[in-house]
């Protein structure tokens, strides 16, 4: 990310015809809702945060994501190490619900057979309702590692630091930072409105790019709205 948290408020501060910081703060006020903005993506946006780490995983079914990730994107593969190591058997999503009617007892670390807890993960479970935690099976007896990607929580920034989402959101979070600048004097039925405005065209970006990340994925061809695995 390249993109200053200066450069972005000198930009909503022509906008608001405050250059000096008289009625918007820039620390204060302004600085703080680039942070705002930059958590409003990640919520409504998790890839735009989205980082590939191996993680060790812990005895047992149940994992959890790093304390900085807000939630689970995929679980990749296997490795050979925490970190520096090589890839190893893929991991498959499946559904919770099948492992449960299809070996009841796989959570148990007594468990035998093809749940037997292993070292080797060969599908994992998620559920949208609990985002920072995901179940692997078979489950970990010994020494695992698996690179996972998730959604991160976005820095902190200050003034003098750059953005850290991608450049491509600066504008988003321009139009957010305007969206609460004029929501402060929104008893004023024209920043009410210019208040609404902005943040229409902050949430219109945010999702508009998610409907362009859909059509331009590589998983499909540009020929034909079909998924490449599935064509013949």
């Amino acid at each position: 990310m390249s993109v200053t948290v200066q450069s972005v408020i000198d930009r909503v501060q022509t906008v608001l015809q405050d250059t000096t910081g008289v009625r918007w703060p820039v620390v204060g006020e302004l600085v703080l809702w680039v942070n705002d903005a930059q958590r409003e993506i990640a919520l409504m946006k998790p890839d735009a945060t989205a980082v590939n780490s191996t993680v060790t995983l812990t005895a047992g079914t149940k994992q959890e994501i790093p304390t900085a990730g807000n939630r689970l994107l995929k679980v990749v593969r296997n490795m050979s190490a925490a970190s520096g190591g090589t890839g190893a058997r893929a991991i498959r999503l499946v559904d919770l619900t099948v492992l449960d009617s299809q070996a009841p007892n796989w959570h148990a670390p007594t468990v035998s057979g093809d749940a037997a807890h292993t070292n080797v993960v060969k599908h994992y479970a998620y559920e949208e309702s609990n985002p920072r935690n995901f179940y692997v099976y078979p489950g970990v007896s010994g020494n695992a590692y698996v690179e996972i990607v998730y959604s991160a929580n976005p820095a902190t920034v200050a003034l003098a630091d750059n953005l850290s989402v991608p450049d491509i959101f600066a504008n988003s979070v321009m139009n957010y930072v305007l969206y609460m600048a004029y929501m402060k004097d929104a008893e004023f039925a024209a920043n009410a409105n210019r208040a609404s405005q902005h943040y229409q065209l902050f949430t219109a970006a945010i999702m508009g790019k998610s409907k362009l990340d859909t059509i331009h994925t590589p998983n499909f061809d540009d020929r034909e709205d079909l998924p490449i695995m599935g064509r013949s």
